[in-house]
C-alpha cells in the first residue's frame, strides 16, 4: 500500500472510509447541526486521496473532528460518529485509521438503531463496498473483518 496521495489503493482505503464515516454522519449533525467539522473530516479525506489537500491539512481536520467528538460526549452516538470523520481523515497519515473509521461508524448506527443486527447490517455494507484486495488493510485477521 502506498504512503501518498494519488496512490490508487491508499487513495482508494481513504474514500472507503470516508464512505463509511459518511453513512453515520446525520447522527452527529442531527444532534450538533452547527458543528460542521466531521463533514468537514470527511471531504479532508476525499480531497486527500485525489491530491488536492496536503497532509497538513487533513491532518488538521482530522484533529478537528476529534475534537468535535470530544465535544460530543454526553451524545455517544455523535461522538462515534465525529470519531469515524475522524479516523476517516487519518487515514491520509496512517491506512489502519480507515479499520476505525469503519468500527466508529458501526458503533453510531448500532448505538442509534440499539440492535446488533443493524451493525451486521453496516458491517456487510462495508465489506460489499471496500475491494477484496484492500480488505486485509480494512479488516485485519482478527479484527472484526471477514
Amino acid at each position: 500500500m502506498g504512503t501518498r496521495p494519488g496512490t490508487s489503493d491508499y487513495g482508494s482505503l481513504a474514500f472507503w472510509a470516508a464512505d463509511c464515516a459518511e453513512r453515520a454522519l446525520p447522527l452527529f449533525e442531527e444532534k450538533r447541526p452547527k458543528d460542521d467539522r466531521p463533514r468537514k473530516a470527511i471531504e479532508a479525506a476525499r480531497a486527500w486521496a485525489q491530491g488536492v489537500m496536503t497532509f497538513s491539512g487533513v491532518r488538521a481536520a482530522a484533529l478537528a473532528a476529534h475534537a468535535a467528538a470530544r465535544a460530543a460526549v454526553r451524545a455517544p452516538t455523535a461522538c462515534a460518529a465525529a470519531r469515524s470523520a475522524g479516523h476517516a481523515a487519518a487515514t491520509a497519515h496512517v491506512a489502519t485509521h480507515a479499520a476505525h473509521a469503519a468500527a466508529y461508524a458501526v458503533k453510531a448506527v448500532t448505538a442509534a438503531a440499539g440492535d446488533a443486527r443493524t451493525a451486521a447490517e453496516e458491517r456487510s455494507w462495508q465489506i460489499r463496498r471496500l475491494p477484496k484486495r484492500l480488505r486485509p488493510a480494512a479488516f485485519p485477521a482478527g479484527k472484526g473483518g471477514p
